[in-house]
């Protein structure tokens, strides 16, 4: 998704990710800036509540590993552009 910068240098957040990462106003987003890419990361109110029910399951370390290596597979797709 693209998004313009605005004559203020306000970005507007496409209604998909809002939705997706719950992000509302007054929400803070995070700006990171590392080897020439900026990372934006919403930032929950509550922490722990993003955590709730990850360990539940029958197999959670192998939902985690799995997850890892999907991670890992776009990181390397993402280095390879």
């Amino acid at each position: 998704m693209r998004t313009k910068v605005s004559s203020k240098a306000q970005v507007s957040i496409p209604a998909a990710i809002r939705k997706e990462f719950n992000i509302k106003p007054n929400s803070q987003l995070e700006w990171i800036v590392e080897n020439g890419l900026i990372t934006v990361i919403p930032i929950v109110e509550d922490p722990v509540a993003v955590f709730r029910g990850r360990g539940k399951g029958s197999y959670p370390t192998a939902r985690l590993i799995t997850e890892r290596k999907e991670e890992l597979r776009e990181e390397d797709e993402r280095d390879k552009k």
